[in-house]
């Protein structure tokens, strides 16, 4: 029922036809008696006319329609076999192949591949493998050694470990056991336009990026990691961050070591495929993160940013339009999405 639902935040995943909110409820017209899926191409109707349900069967029993343009029962097909296929993912001992999940599901593989990374952020392939990672960390952080906790998780040697699940954890699995013990993070000061930016890095990439801080800001967020200044090691990485501070409407591949929870990563994720010179409110980054509900957890996540400019966190606003808050102030919020938009 819509008392469920933040209906905010649903409405302005309506307004802006997002995807990523199909399948999280239906809206529902009274002037018209039909029910659409939130990306309806349809003309949108005023806003005191509309309901919002959890599942297209709560519209039905309240005696409206599905819509024949957007065809939203459609979607609640989509979304039982993406969970279909998430459970027989999670039971299986080796990944399934993307063939073998779609025709179990009833669908053509390519299209199914599509549905679900629409409705989880990743492929399959790499929701098998984040699931690997994370029963891996799971159980090194319950005390088993590295090569236990490499099989327990369903790898079939150290090697495929090595290879994909080492590099999600951050850091190596015997550093991971002894709670980041062991790892090495080189920092630098750089001048900037926007004032003094701390810049630090582990050997797989930046973990910290912060404005006004200095290297004992470090301790507080890895406690037992080894913190040494970076000099010539870290200049050519610091350059390029420095650079993506003076000319942020162009979007930078470097290396990143940061981990979060799972919404906390889907967050990030949908922060970086906001084109730069745009924005998009908190109810609208919950919606792209499939959890359009979830408007102050998507703030918190943007606070645990720890590499702002790289993960935009400034390209997200209120509701309203007002320029919202910001970690390092809002006026350099303002002058990077200036310098974006030209």
């Amino acid at each position: 029922m819509t008392d469920a639902i933040d209906t905010d935040a649903a409405w302005a995943a309506f307004e802006h036809r997002d995807r990523n909110a199909d399948g999280q409820f239906v809206v529902a017209v009274r002037t018209t008696g039909i029910y659409c899926k939130p990306s309806c191409p349809a003309r949108h109707p005023k806003r005191e006319n509309v309901r919002f349900y959890t599942a297209p069967a709560e519209a039905l029993a309240a005696g409206f329609r599905a819509c024949l343009r957007c065809r939203p029962d459609e979607v609640g097909r989509d979304r039982v076999a993406v969970a279909q296929a998430i459970e027989w993912i999670e039971a299986a001992e080796e990944a399934p192949s993307l063939e073998g999940l779609a025709a179990r599901v009833g669908y053509a593989p390519h299209h199914f591949h599509r549905l679900f990374k629409r409705a989880t952020g990743v492929t399959p392939a790499a929701y098998a493998r984040g699931l690997k990672a994370r029963r891996a960390a799971v159980a090194l952080a319950d005390g088993s050694s590295v090569t236990a906790a490499i099989y327990e998780a369903g790898y079939s040697a150290p090697s495929r470990f090595y290879a994909h699940g080492a590099a999600r954890l951050g850091m190596s699995p015997s550093a991971w056991t002894r709670g980041g013990a062991g790892v090495t993070i080189r920092w630098v000061i750089v001048d900037t336009s926007l004032g003094a930016m701390l810049v630090a890095a582990t050997d797989r990439g930046l973990c910290r990026i912060a404005f006004d801080a200095d290297a004992t800001s470090l301790s507080a967020i890895f406690p037992r990691a080894e913190i040494l200044p970076g000099g010539a090691a870290l200049a050519t990485l610091a350059a390029q961050v420095v650079e993506a501070v003076e000319s942020p409407e162009r979007d930078r591949d470097l290396p990143l070591d940061v981990r979060g929870t799972a919404f906390q990563e889907a967050i990030w994720q949908a922060l970086r495929s906001i084109p730069p010179g745009e924005t998009r409110s908190y109810a609208e980054l919950a919606a792209m993160a499939g959890r359009p509900g979830a408007v102050r957890a998507a703030g918190s996540a943007c606070g645990a940013n720890h590499v702002p400019v790289l993960i935009p966190c400034h390209r997200v606003t209120r509701t309203d339009g007002a320029i919202g808050g910001y970690a390092y102030g809002p006026e350099r919020k303002r002058t990077l999405l200036a310098r974006e938009r030209g």
